[in-house]
Parts: structure tokens; C-alpha cells; sequence
């Protein structure tokens, strides 16, 4: 384990370090509208080495706001990959209003990842997740407007929420059915960041856990986690699954490391292959898949995840440790038979 670093020299640090300016509007975005952070209140940043001068920017916007900061790099507290959420940082949260992850994930990272959130979910802080989070990624999806995006989100919610089956279909061969849960609450994340519920950011998405998803998805956009750095877009060589009964079936793909990784992944645990997440992509600032999970599952359209359900939110009483999105292109999308997107674009108005 390395060397522990005072909290003083972590803030001096990035107080010190130069960042490209075209970083700021993005993280002015983050700091100002995502999370209202105001300058009464403590906000708890967490970053690493490879996301410093992402990190630095958004310290700017808290000094500019006045409010006290911790910063953690996480490579200063432990070991990578993580095994725990360290217990300094933990600690951190108690105090804090407002927390900041922006992070590159590595293998096998989620479970710490978990251990993070299950804090913020205790406390009710407003927690921006910016896992695995680009500088591309700030200049485009992180500059959108989220209140567009929060309008049209609230819109998709209200349709889908009393919906009993939404159906998806795409050109490139995607069929899919989900028979909805009503017991199973529908949540919106659309970057403006609630105690209620911690966000992704970029924000951009409603989702739910499914009662029952049947079909084929055809993933030619992203897979999740830690298979996205390795595998990037998937346009060229999609990976094609089957899902009955809200499990994973059976996997094809010319490109068969991807296929074994994905499948190995699916596999960890008891519900490591079953639906978990049936979600709606909102943020209408996104023209296309980039290659990047954290932007590309709010690409509009439909993504599901298979694995953790995000109980504590959906209503979902069953648990699994992992949790992998995937993402496709181009979708058609009927509520209860009622189209409400048309070649990825929607027919609701923001």
C-alpha cells in the first residue's frame, strides 16, 4: 500500500495543476446544475492518476463556489484494483453533501464500487458517478444541456411508468420484448442529481428492473464495465445474444474473446445473467456511440444490464455482484404499442 496522503496536500495538489480550458464548461456543468452544490455545504471528490486534470477542473468550480472539498486520489490510499472501498474515504462521505467519483474503473473494481454507493444511498448525498470518465466525454456529453435532457426524460417516464410491455427493434437485428414488473419502480436519471437518487454524469436515462425480457439483442454499440476499455465500439463486430426468461442464453460473435469475456462475466454468480436493468437512453445531445459506457448507455435508445438490479431504487429483492450494461444503435421502441421512437429518434418533445 502506498503512502497515505494528508487531505491538505491532495487539495493543494490540484489546486496547482493546469487543465485545458476546454474542460471548464463541462465541469461548470457537473458542479453547477448536475449537483447545485452551494457554498454552505461539503463535497467529497474521489479521482485517480489517470483522471487528474479532469479532477483539477472540477475542483476549480468548487473553489468558485466556496464550499469546503476533500479530494482523494486513490492510488494515494491503496492499492489498484481496489478490493474495499478504503476506509479513509468511507469515512470522508459521513460528513459530506455532495460526492464526486471520477475514476477509470479497473478489474474487478465493482464490488468496491458498490461499497461506495451503498454509503451514498445511507446518507442521501448527491453523488455524481463519472466512472471511467474522457476528456472527449467532458467536450461532448458533459456540455448537454440537462435540463433539455431532464424535461424529456420526465416525459419518457410518465409513459412508460404505468406501461405493462415496451418492445424494441432494430434494423440490425434486435427483438426485444420486456413485460414490466408494477411492483418494480421506474427511476430517472437525467444529470440533475437528487438526494433520492445518485446519477451518472453524463445523465440521460430512465430505467427500471424488468419482470420478464425475451428476444435478441443485437450489441453493436458497447459492452459495460471493464470490457469497454478492451473492446471499445462494436459497430464493426457486434456481439449477438439471446435472452429468455430474463436470462442470457447464448452469445455469438466473430470476434470471440469478446464473446468469452462477456460470457465468463455473465457467469460469476446465480443472477451474474439476468436482466437487471431495462433502460431508456434520453440525452438527445448525443449524435452517435463513441465507445464510451458512461456516455454511450445515455445514447437514446434502449440498453439493458444484466446482473445487479439496483434494489435499493427499483424495488428488485434479489442481488447480484456484478452488473454489465449493453448498448445498441438505432432503435424503434412501442409503449404498450404506442411508437415513441423511430430509427433513434424520439416522437416525444423535450
Amino acid at each position: 500500500m502506498s503512502l497515505i496522503k494528508t487531505a491538505e496536500q491532495s487539495n493543494r495538489q490540484l489546486n496547482q495543476m493546469a487543465f485545458d480550458a476546454q474542460l471548464t464548461p463541462g465541469a461548470r456543468n457537473a458542479v453547477r446544475v448536475c449537483l447545485r452544490v452551494q457554498a454552505s455545504e461539503k463535497v467529497t471528490v474521489i479521482t485517480d492518476e489517470v483522471s487528474l486534470e479532469i479532477a483539477a477542473a472540477l475542483v476549480r468550480e468548487l473553489e468558485d463556489v466556496g464550499c469546503r472539498y476533500q479530494t482523494w486520489v486513490l492510488e494515494d490510499v491503496a492499492s489498484r484494483p481496489l478490493t474495499d472501498l478504503p476506509l479513509a474515504i468511507a469515512e470522508d462521505l459521513e460528513s459530506s453533501q455532495v460526492s464526486i467519483f471520477a475514476v477509470q474503473a479497473q478489474t474487478n473494481e465493482l464490488k468496491s464500487r458498490m461499497q461506495l454507493t451503498d454509503v451514498v444511498n445511507r446518507r442521501k448525498i448527491r453523488h455524481a458517478h463519472m466512472v471511467n470518465i474522457k476528456k472527449r466525454i467532458m467536450l461532448e456529453g458533459m456540455r448537454a444541456d440537462f435540463q433539455k435532457v431532464d424535461r424529456l426524460s420526465v416525459k419518457v417516464l410518465e409513459t412508460v411508468r404505468k406501461a405493462k410491455q415496451i418492445r424494441a427493434k432494430t434494423a440490425a437485428g434486435t427483438d426485444l420484448v420486456a413485460d414490466l414488473n408494477p411492483s418494480y419502480r421506474w427511476v430517472k436519471t437525467s444529470g440533475i442529481i437528487s438526494p433520492e437518487k445518485w446519477g451518472n454524469l453524463p445523465g440521460g436515462e430512465v430505467f427500471t428492473t424488468p419482470g420478464e425480457v425475451n428476444g435478441t439483442f443485437v450489441i453493436d454499440g458497447v459492452v459495460g464495465d471493464y470490457l469497454c476499455a478492451k473492446f471499445g465500439d462494436l459497430k464493426a463486430n457486434p456481439l449477438t445474444i439471446q435472452v429468455k426468461a430474463n436470462r442470457v442464453i447464448a452469445a455469438h460473435s466473430a470476434n470471440k474473446e469478446l464473446k468469452d469475456d462477456f460470457w465468463a462475466y455473465t457467469h460469476t454468480d446465480e443472477n451474474s445473467n439476468r436482466v437487471g436493468e431495462f433502460a431508456i437512453g434520453t440525452n438527445i445531445e448525443l449524435k452517435d456511440v463513441i465507445g464510451e459506457i458512461l456516455q454511450d448507455e445515455k445514447y437514446p435508445g434502449v440498453h439493458i444490464a444484466f446482473g445487479n438490479p439496483y434494489g435499493a431504487h427499483t424495488g428488485a429483492e434479489w442481488y447480484s455482484s456484478t452488473h454489465i450494461d449493453v448498448v445498441g444503435r438505432n432503435f424503434d421502441i412501442w409503449v404498450d404499442g404506442e411508437q415513441i421512437m423511430r430509427g433513434g429518434q424520439f416522437l416525444i418533445e423535450a
